[in-house]
């Protein structure tokens, strides 16, 4: 079943073409490894199936509805009921320890704060972080931060969670085992996975990769063609 589609998407930052019809399918509960250098358009794409760019032309569609006709505040409230995210660099709000940035998206859907902190602290400890709920961006290490951010992602249980370049700014080890934690929650909640990468060796964790060059979704994996 798919649950989101791109479909002849176009679009362009001032006369500068970032995607030029490009088309893609994910499967319900797959993990899909978006690869292409830098300035491919592969991070463009992931931001306008996420609602957060809307495409010059083209259509967006997600659970069979057409989201990219959807005004700013029918797409914000998607990106918060529905979707989650971790980015490169975690996006962390530094004034907010790790239990509060973690709450935060159930925080913003209305969750009252002692249950969305009840929630934060078993996403932390799941992923590793018992003790370290008090601490701020800035007393964690980049791969405890990220492990933060994943646990913000999927805190509220999301349809999809969009990955971009969830790795790029951790070491390898390090990577390799945040990757290993997004994959096996991924897993476990049953969650579709948009992953972004420049890497070979994090897109191999996905199911199937697709590869964008120039705007457009230009090869697939065998297994996606078959």
């Amino acid at each position: 079943m798919t649950v989101l589609e791109a479909r002849d998407v176009h679009l362009a930052f001032g006369s500068t073409p970032a995607l030029r019809g490009a088309d893609l399918s994910v499967r319900e509960n797959e993990i899909l490894a978006v690869m292409g250098p830098s300035g491919s358009g592969k991070s463009t794409l992931l931001h306008c199936l996420a609602g957060i760019l809307v495409p010059g032309s083209g259509e967006i569609h997600f659970d069979g509805r057409r989201i990219d006709r959807l005004g700013e505040t029918e797409r914000s409230a998607l990106r918060r009921d529905r979707f989650g995210f971790v980015f490169q660099f975690g996006q962390l709000v530094p004034e907010l320890t790790a239990e509060e940035n973690v709450a935060l998206p159930l925080l913003l859907a209305g969750v009252r704060r002692q249950k969305a902190l009840a929630e934060a602290r078993v996403w932390l400890a799941r992923l590793g972080l018992d003790g370290l709920e008090g601490r701020t961006s800035g007393e964690l290490s980049g791969g405890q931060a990220q492990r933060v951010a994943l646990a913000r992602g999927l805190v509220a249980r999301p349809r999809v969670l969009f990955a971009d370049e969830p790795t790029g700014a951790l070491d390898s080890l390090t990577g390799e085992h945040v990757m290993d934690l997004l994959v096996s929650s991924a897993r476990d909640e049953g969650t579709t996975v948009v992953l972004v990468t420049h890497e070979a060796r994090v897109a191999a964790y996905a199911d199937r990769e697709v590869v964008v060059r120039d705007g457009k979704v230009l090869a697939l994996t065998a297994e996606a063609v078959a």
